[in-house]
């Protein structure tokens, strides 16, 4: 199936509203920032399919107009089922002057035998921020399914001014590099990663001080790093052994990045 979002994201009397909004199967937008007072866009994105399919193809559009501030929310966890061939997923995200933009999404569960590609390209603008997460689960360990998908690959790139400045690929392929080897996920079954990038005037070594008070409330659960950019922001990673708890503390990296001037 092909299926296409694209939202809008405008500015006016300083508040973000949607502009405008194209949805096709098995896609739908709802609002969820009814009882937030802070004239941000909130909406999420909801599925009638239970899962992403094979021969799928995803593509997701995000504009954000000067000065709008949009967060996207997931309805639930992301399963990818069985497939013959592979699904794919393009995500372009194009954020002008003034804005902010934050997706943390429930972690994937990738079934077996399951090939799911997914790009990310970002365009920011100045004075703005981006902030995107993913969680990627070994599959339905109960029913034994631990990495036995084939492939999955996330690529992400962000682009200032024409240049490229962050690119992240994450690839899990089971039979062309051992999951449980050493510098891979060795004993670990759940990986996420958080990229946090600002044209603000920000002060990154204290932001990632704050992340590292939040890092030992979760040290007994996950194994986490955080790694400083040369340009302005940061990646945190994770390894753990639940999707839950690590969904959790990548929501609260949020609300820390998204109250930022």
């Amino acid at each position: 199936m092909d299926s296409r979002l694209h939202i809008t994201a405008g500015y006016k009397e300083g508040s973000s509203y949607v502009k405008d909004l194209f949805v096709s199967l098995p896609f739908r937008v709802v609002s969820v920032g009814q009882r937030k007072s802070d004239n941000k866009l909130y909406q999420m994105v909801m599925s009638s399919s239970p899962g992403i399919l094979d021969g799928d193809h995803y593509q997701l559009d995000i504009d954000l107009e000067e000065g709008a501030a949009l967060q996207l929310q997931s309805q639930s966890y992301q399963r990818l089922f069985n497939m013959e061939g592979e699904a794919v997923q393009q995500l372009n995200i194009s954020l002008q002057d003034h804005t902010s933009f934050a997706y943390v999404p429930h972690p994937v569960v990738p079934h077996e035998n399951s090939s799911f590609k997914t790009k990310a390209k970002i365009r920011i603008g100045k004075n703005s921020q981006v902030i995107m997460s993913e969680i990627i689960t070994c599959g339905r360990k109960h029913y034994g399914e631990l990495f036995k998908l084939r492939r999955f690959q996330n690529l992400t790139e962000i682009f200032h001014e024409d240049k490229l400045v962050i690119k992240d690929n994450i690839l899990i392929q089971p039979d062309l590099i051992p999951i449980s080897s050493i510098g891979n996920l060795e004993q670990f079954t759940h990986q996420g990663t958080l990229i946090f990038f600002t044209t603000k005037d920000q002060d990154i070594p204290v932001l990632i001080e704050i992340i590292f008070t939040l890092m030992e409330s979760y040290q007994e659960e996950m194994e986490i790093g955080i790694s400083e950019m040369e340009e302005k922001g940061f990646v945190v990673r994770a390894l753990g052994y639940g999707g839950e708890v690590m969904y959790n503390f990548f929501l609260k990296i949020q609300d820390i990045l998204w109250e930022l001037e």
